[in-house]
């Protein structure tokens, strides 16, 4: 469930932000799946066969929205959009809003 709702949290702000409109909304779906994977575990590559299977998306694909939903979930541009990290800071979303990764993404894109 940390896993979905984690995804959920990376997405959501997607949704109101102007630069997202020129990812299709399935890249965007599967990015924040990325994302959250490598958020929750560094110690294995957040996409694999399976996923790139089922979205027909390769990890190499993924890299320019993976970096602009980390950006995101950083709030490195200055969000002004709190009310989806308040939400997602609930119990009930397990906290996920809580959650980052120790080490930026873009680590990732350069060991393939």
């Amino acid at each position: 469930m940390e896993l979905e709702f984690l995804a959920n949290y990376l997405a959501e702000p997607s949704l109101v932000e102007y630069n997202f409109l020129k990812f299709l909304p399935s890249l965007i779906a599967a990015s924040a799946v990325f994302l959250a994977r490598w958020t929750l575990n560094q110690s294995v590559h957040p996409w694999n066969p399976t996923l790139e299977h089922y979205t027909s998306y390769k990890a190499s694909e993924l890299k320019t929205s993976v970096l602009a939903l980390e950006e995101l979930q950083l709030n490195t541009n200055g969000c002004s959009l709190n009310s989806f990290r308040d939400k997602y800071r609930q119990q009930k979303f397990k906290c996920v809003a809580t959650t980052s990764s120790p080490e930026r993404v873009v680590s990732v894109f350069s060991r393939r």
